[in-house]
Order: C-alpha cells, then sequence, then structure tokens
C-alpha cells in the first residue's frame, strides 16, 4: 500500500472511530407554492478524505461502507431533528448497501425512533450509478423500508443503471432527475424533450419529480413551463450546516417565477385558534409534569420550551402515563427531563401562518388527530392549538366556501366577493373593483342555445382568471355573465384590457365563419323587430375606492355598478375608469334606511 493511500485509511478510520462526519443541508424547494420541500443531508470528512467523492471511495476500498453510511445516517437525523427543519430529510443511500450480508437490519427505523423524528419524514434516495447485480433483493430491500413508513426516491435518473426498470419496479414517490438532464437544458431540444418524457411518466405514475443542479435562471424557467415544480441547485440555495428555512420575497422575485395565483381569499390565520396554556420549562422533571397532569384532567398536552421561551418539544399526557404505568418506569423516568420522553418535532408555526398552509403542513405529515399543535409570536411560545379544532374549522370553511361559489365557474361567489372587499376595507389597504358584464349575450343564448352560452361564461371565467394570475387578485363570479375582480396592485387598468383583449379573440371560436366576416348577425328583438346584433364585448367598470368615504361592500359594489352602466352606454367593448371614487348620497341613504329596517 502506498503513503497516500496509508494516509487515507488512517484518516477513514479516525473518522469511524470518532463520528467526525460534518453534514450539511441543501433545500429542495417546491417553486409553485414558494415553500420548502425538504431537505438533503450531505456529508463531509475531514483531511485528505473531506469531499463525499473521496470519503466515500475510501470507504468502499476498505470495506467500510456500510459503517460510513450508518454513521452518515445518524449524524443527518441527530442535526435534522435538533435544527428543528421542516419537511423531509432525504438521506442517500447505496443499492449495494442495503444489500451487503453485514448491514444491519432495522438500523434506520432505530435512528429516526432514538432522535424523535416521525418515518414519513424521511426520504431513502437509492442512486441509480451503482449497478445492482440482484434486483428482487433490492425490491424486497425497498419494500421493507416502505413498510416501516419511509418514502422513497431514485437519486441521479438517467445516469446510470436501468433506471426505468428501477422506476416501474421500486413505484417510489420521488424521482431526481440527473443534472446532466437539467444544465443548459433550454438550450437543448433533446434535454427538453427527455424532461418532457419524464413528466409524463410521473403523471402516469403518481411520482413527484426533484430536477436538481439548477445553477441558471433560465433552466429554472424552463423547467416551471413543463410543469417539474420541486427544484434543488445552487441557483436557489448552496448546501450549509445551518440553511435557510424560506428565500426572501426579492429573492423569488429575481427567480422570475410565476407568481402564486390569488383568486380566492386566504384563510384565517392560525394565532385565531391558539389556546393559552402554560409551558414547561426543558429542565422539568418528569415526575413534576406528570403531576401538572394528574391535577388537570383536560390538559393533554404541554409545550416544553428553553430559557429563551422557544418551544423545543411537546409533552404528551399519554405517553407520559404510558411510560409511568409500566414496570419500573417511574423509578426510571420520575427525576430525568422532559426532553427524555416529549415529542421532539411536534408542529411549530407562527400565529400569522393561515390555516390553509398549516393544513397541509398537517396533512403532509399524519399527525395523530388527538394532538396539539404549537403556535409562536416572533419565535417564543405564544400557546397550544388543538388539531381537532383546526381541522374542524377548516372543514366548516370549506363547505362555506362550497356553498357560495358558483355551480359553472366554481369561482367565489357574492358571499365571499363582499368578505374581500371588506376585509380590504377594514385592513385599510388601496384596491381597486372591475365589474365585468357580457355584452349581447341573450340573443346569443337564444341564437346558439344554452349549452354555448354556458361556454362563453366559463370561457370568460378562465380569461380572467388567466390574466389576473400574474398579479395579486381576486376573481369572483357574481352570477349569470357578470364577474367582479379586486386588484391590490396597481396594475388594475392593463389587465382589464388584456381581459377585453383575450376574450374578443377566444370567443369568436363560437361564431360560425360568416357571423365572424360579418362582425354579427341579423336577430329578432323583444318587440319583433329585426336588428343587427354584434358579436360578443366586454363592459368593464373600474373603480378605486376612497377608503375613509366607502364603509361597506355595498357601497363599493355601488360605485362599480355604477362605472359598468357608463361603460354598457359603448357598442363596442370599453373599459371605464371611474374618477368618482366615494358613494354617492342617494346610496348612502338608501343603505342606512335598509339598515335601519333591519335592526327594528
Amino acid at each position: 500500500m502506498n503513503e497516500a493511500a496509508e494516509l487515507e485509511k488512517q484518516v477513514l478510520e479516525n473518522i469511524l472511530k470518532h463520528g467526525t462526519v460534518n453534514t450539511l443541508f441543501q433545500p429542495i424547494y417546491d417553486i409553485s407554492k414558494q415553500d420548502i420541500l425538504g431537505f438533503e443531508a450531505l456529508s463531509r470528512g475531514v483531511d485528505c478524505l473531506e469531499m463525499p467523492e473521496q470519503l466515500f471511495a475510501a470507504a468502499g476500498i476498505h470495506n467500510k461502507l456500510s459503517e460510513l453510511e450508518l454513521l452518515c445516517r445518524e449524524k443527518a437525523i441527530e442535526r435534522f431533528v435538533s435544527l428543528q427543519l421542516p419537511g423531509k430529510l432525504f438521506l442517500n443511500v447505496s443499492p449495494n448497501t442495503l444489500l451487503d450480508p453485514s448491514h444491519p437490519r432495522g438500523e434506520t427505523r432505530h435512528l429516526v425512533e432514538k432522535h424523535g423524528l416521525a418515518a414519513n419524514k424521511v426520504v431513502i434516495e437509492v442512486t441509480e450509478q451503482d449497478k445492482v447485480d440482484d434486483g428482487f433483493l433490492l425490491l424486497k430491500t425497498i419494500e421493507h423500508y416502505r413498510q416501516l413508513g419511509f418514502n422513497i426516491a431514485i437519486d441521479d435518473l438517467g445516469a446510470g443503471y436501468s433506471g426505468l426498470k428501477q422506476w416501474s419496479e421500486l413505484c417510489p414517490e420521488y424521482v431526481k432527475v440527473d443534472r446532466y438532464f437539467i444544465d443548459y437544458c433550454d438550450q437543448s431540444i433533446v434535454k427538453r424533450e427527455f424532461l418532457k418524457s419524464i413528466i409524463e411518466l410521473a403523471k402516469a405514475t403518481g411520482t413527484s419529480v426533484i430536477a436538481e443542479g439548477i445553477e441558471r435562471v433560465e433552466e429554472l424557467s424552463l423547467l416551471e413551463k413543463l410543469g417539474i415544480v420541486n427544484a434543488q441547485g445552487y441557483l436557489l440555495a448552496y448546501p450549509q450546516s445551518e440553511p435557510k428555512i424560506e428565500l426572501e420575497a426579492s429573492q423569488w422575485s429575481a427567480l422570475n417565477l410565476t407568481p402564486k395565483m390569488n383568486t380566492t381569499e386566504q384563510s384565517i390565520a392560525i394565532g385565531w385558534l391558539a389556546i393559552t396554556q402554560s409551558a414547561i420549562h426543558q429542565c422539568t422533571q418528569c415526575k413534576e409534569a406528570h403531576r401538572s397532569f394528574e391535577s388537570d384532567k383536560k390538559l393533554m398536552s404541554l409545550a416544553v420550551v428553553n430559557d429563551n421561551r422557544e418551544p423545543i418539544g411537546l409533552l404528551h399526557r399519554d405517553q407520559l402515563t404510558e411510560v409511568f404505568a409500566a414496570p419500573y418506569g417511574h423509578a426510571l423516568y420520575a427525576k430525568k427531563s422532559v426532553v427524555e420522553l416529549m415529542d421532539k418535532q411536534p408542529l411549530i408555526v407562527d400565529e400569522n401562518a393561515q390555516l390553509d398552509q398549516v393544513s397541509q403542513q398537517i396533512t403532509e405529515q399524519e399527525f395523530d388527530i388527538r394532538r396539539h399543535i404549537i403556535i409562536t409570536r416572533e419565535g417564543c411560545y405564544l400557546g397550544l392549538a388543538p388539531l381537532r379544532d383546526i381541522l374542524k374549522h377548516i372543514t366548516e370553511e370549506k363547505i362555506r366556501h362550497a356553498q357560495h361559489a358558483n355551480p359553472l365557474t366554481m369561482l367565489p361567489g357574492n358571499v365571499a366577493i363582499n368578505e374581500a372587499i371588506e376585509t380590504r376595507l377594514r385592513k385599510q389597504s388601496d384596491f381597486s373593483l372591475a365589474y365585468i358584464d357580457l355584452n349581447h349575450f341573450k340573443q346569443f343564448n337564444d341564437l346558439y342555445g344554452y349549452a354555448s352560452g354556458d361556454s362563453v361564461i366559463k370561457l370568460l371565467a378562465d380569461v380572467t382568471v388567466k390574466a389576473c394570475e400574474q398579479s395579486p387578485c381576486f376573481v369572483g363570479h357574481i352570477g349569470g355573465d357578470d364577474f367582479m375582480v379586486v386588484f391590490d396592485a396597481n396594475d388594475a387598468e392593463q389587465l382589464c384590457h388584456q381581459i377585453i383583449n383575450d376574450f374578443e379573440q377566444q370567443s369568436k371560436a363560437f361564431f360560425t365563419p360568416e357571423h365572424v366576416k360579418s362582425g354579427g348577425y341579423w336577430a329578432t328583438n323583444r318587440e319583433g323587430q329585426k336588428q343587427f346584433v354584434p358579436l360578443l364585448t366586454l363592459s368593464i367598470g373600474l373603480v378605486r375606492p376612497d377608503l375613509d368615504n366607502c364603509k361597506n361592500s355595498h357601497q363599493v359594489a355601488a360605485l362599480a355598478t355604477d362605472a359598468k352602466k357608463e361603460a354598457k352606454r359603448y357598442r363596442n367593448s370599453y373599459l371605464f375608469v371611474c374618477n368618482r371614487r366615494r358613494p354617492s348620497v342617494s346610496v348612502v341613504k338608501k343603505i342606512e334606511k335598509d339598515q335601519a329596517e333591519c335592526s327594528a
């Protein structure tokens, strides 16, 4: 053995003996939600074996691959839990290590249980770069991991051996496309077509695709257009020992991604459901916590905090009771810290987190319905929220919105529109309101039939939503052929013109070529007279209400209705921008009269 090889062997032995492996985490983002999917754990050694390629190559040469992978796995799990990172933990595992007879069985499950990490938060990444001789044994091994609750991913898809065969046999939850197909994919027709085929296969098999190794904005832009929403690479974030949990708004903006669509209002903040309840310090002994539970039979969980009032875990009554009821349980744990028995990976959310976002986290992590989540304010403990109450409230919200949604377009109806306006008035947040109405719709309906009429209304809904998806907006369907849009940015006029142009262009498909060529058709009016009816056009009234003078949604809607009436005076499509920003005196008096009659 030469001097360099001998040095590598010594360094490797020291690493395994002293556990000197450093874990870095690289975020994997869901760019459609602009949120974290999870983190890939990347291991680093020391000295001449710092980089993973040299480290694992040396372990393979000296038959220490199994030991090294287990060490890296434990360090990654331990660090992931201690940092309280959100999302899933992606762990790299060599197939040959899994099939090694000396590789201990059940060790990964033991590690997640030891550190209080749920198995369904761990994704086992099986790299495709290693050749596997016994495919059937690998399949059995992977199925064993899945039965334990772990998710499965194929890493480096397209870089090695029989990727599609592995995909069909292993049925992974995720496939990670090798960097080769991502690198300058925007300039390669072959790579683009390969990515398209991967996306189609993923849809057919219910698999999530992750693009890794993204380094250029152009690559990310193409991937988003193709429909790949999970992204990883230096462009987004480098591997770090303490990774960023989220990107700032300016960073998302710089990536030229499509802004998140906002055609419906966000749900309430989770803070409204928080229950004020005392927390216990991490040094509290288990016997003291047990006394707290015994003195209050309704108490089901206790938040555990550190010296800075930051939550680090959640202690559950049933788990503590079960331990104390076991033989010698009281003697073993009575004087130990509650940290020994607490849930080290509870769901912790800020009070301003929206209820629908929290609901998604609850669903992804499969929490016990009896549990609580921890609510914080600026990182410090605020209170608890029972999962049962959260899910009940979410269900009630969904039912309420479904009841008031328009059955034809499934867009929010009058109740939701009024709520959207009232919310902005209450928050004193500037906005514009557009009232959109179809012209000549009755004559079209009579001539072409109700089915075509419904299709035109759905077209107008689609055109409006599509035009507004680049901007913070709320799109609502009043009923019939009437729509309202609440604009929160200063691009209302531009978007209204876009709606008009797109609708006029696309609605021609519902007319015969003769009618399109003539610009309309002859029809009988209500008086029995023949008249020429133009093709479908739009009237839009746009207002920017004065927040100090408009007191409720009815006054704002009245403003928009008046503006729409002005727009309908024109024969062709027209956008009327109303300069009046406050309700007329007659409208105010009528509303006050209605309110007085209701209260009488």
